[in-house]
């Protein structure tokens, strides 16, 4: 089953790429597909004596007690000097870009300019690492894990795996978490308009519903034109979360008093730079004319005459400035170029990508100097309640 969310993410996307993902590095015959191989108890992966045989990354799920599921990528070797080389090597160094742990894969006691390059890019990224030495010849290196990938158990690896990953890439966050209490009610406006999927619903909608069920609430799932029937007749909530889209209308139904917000600004509190996204979100006030807004959107997805990040939003944007704004568009993990070309980039909710891909995507803008926000909060500032669409998580 596919859902397709406005911004084009899909459910079945989302349980996939969410989980850990950890890369495996090193030179061409090293033993990164026989690790991967081990370690899945499955032959993923191509193993052959001949160099250069793993061309793109190979991705593969498997489960590590404690952890929970996380996804193996195989790269290619960081040594590649065969004619599609440039591009193998290239394709590695860009999955450095979405892993939250890396494996440094060393034989023969090779250890050069090749490792000292990727160590330094693991620093960059802040990607924590551990070594692995295929003993090949029996040579170690005290600072590695040193096994034979095609003979010992993998086990000293996972074991070292379990130390470096950060809690923070498996442990689950609580999108309401600190906002509600046991027996709360939480009402979610869920408009039905022609991005929604037919028959069912985007995926922030389920994640807020099934995290209101985690909290102990009672959830109440609405269409915006019933809401002002819900506050004639029922005893207030006490949250109110909406589409975005919908804030102008049901900011004037929900009593002050009752706390408001948005669901895109549920996932960007959960997985974006959120202090970032608060501090540089009115900036859309100073914006000029010729400056370019870079819309930065996690998934590939078909566009529609509704697309919320390349028609609805950059319209409202032109409009709510009045002035002469261009917009370029990345998906996925697709590289940024030229970053400083931007006054302002602003990053979709991230439904299907992990706190890690978020924040390398948004850090390139942030170590700029360019103000970046969300979706959500964008919005909620041009129709004017962002102060208090964002109040509930300041107290």
């Amino acid at each position: 089953m596919i859902i397709r969310t406005p911004s084009g993410c899909h459910i079945g996307t989302m349980a996939k790429d969410l989980k850990p993902h950890i890369g495996i590095y090193g030179r061409t015959n090293s033993g990164k597909s026989s690790l991967i191989n081990k370690l899945t108890g499955q032959p993923i992966a191509i193993v052959s004596a001949q160099a250069g045989t793993t061309t793109d990354p190979v991705k593969k799920s498997i489960e590590i007690f404690g952890i929970g599921p996380v996804i193996l990528i195989d790269t290619a070797g960081i040594d590649d000097t065969s004619e599609l080389g440039r591009q193998r090597v290239e394709k590695t160094y860009q999955t450095l870009k979405e892993i939250d742990c890396a494996i440094l894969m060393i034989a023969d006691n090779q250890f050069g300019a090749p490792e000292t390059e990727i160590i330094g890019q693991f620093n960059e990224y802040a990607v924590p690492f551990v070594i692995v030495n295929n003993l090949f010849k029996g040579i170690s290196r005290p600072e590695a894990i040193n096994i034979s990938v095609l003979k010992d158990d993998p086990q000293p690896v996972i074991d070292a795996l379990k130390q470096a990953i950060p809690e923070s890439a498996y442990k689950k966050a609580s999108m309401l978490g600190g906002l509600v209490k046991p027996n709360d009610v939480v009402v979610l406006v869920t408009p039905i308009d022609d991005e929604a999927p037919e028959g069912r619903l985007i995926l922030p909608q389920v994640m807020a519903i099934r995290n209101a069920l985690d909290n102990d609430c009672i959830c109440v799932v609405l269409k915006e034109t019933n809401l002002q029937q819900y506050f004639d007749t029922m005893p207030w909530p006490n949250l109110v979360v909406t589409d975005s889209q919908a804030f102008a209308m049901v900011s004037k139904i929900v009593s002050e008093e009752v706390p408001l917000t948005s669901f895109s600004i549920l996932l960007a509190r959960l997985r974006g730079d959120f202090e970032n996204y608060l501090k540089g979100t009115p900036y859309l006030s100073q914006l000029k004319d010729g400056d370019k807004i870079l819309m930065l959107e996690s998934c590939t997805h078909e566009i529609s005459c509704g697309d919320i990040g390349r028609v609805r939003l950059p319209a409202l944007i032109c409009k709510f400035t009045g002035k002469n704004i261009q917009f370029d568009y990345v998906a996925g993990l697709a590289p940024i170029n030229n970053i400083e070309q931007y006054a302002m980039a602003i990053q979709c909710g991230g439904c299907v990508a992990t706190r890690k891909q978020l924040l390398n995507r948004t850090n390139l803008a942030v170590k700029a100097g360019i103000p970046i926000s969300n979706y959500g909060m964008a919005i909620a500032y041009m129709t004017g309640v962002f102060n208090r669409a964002t109040q509930i998580f300041k107290k």
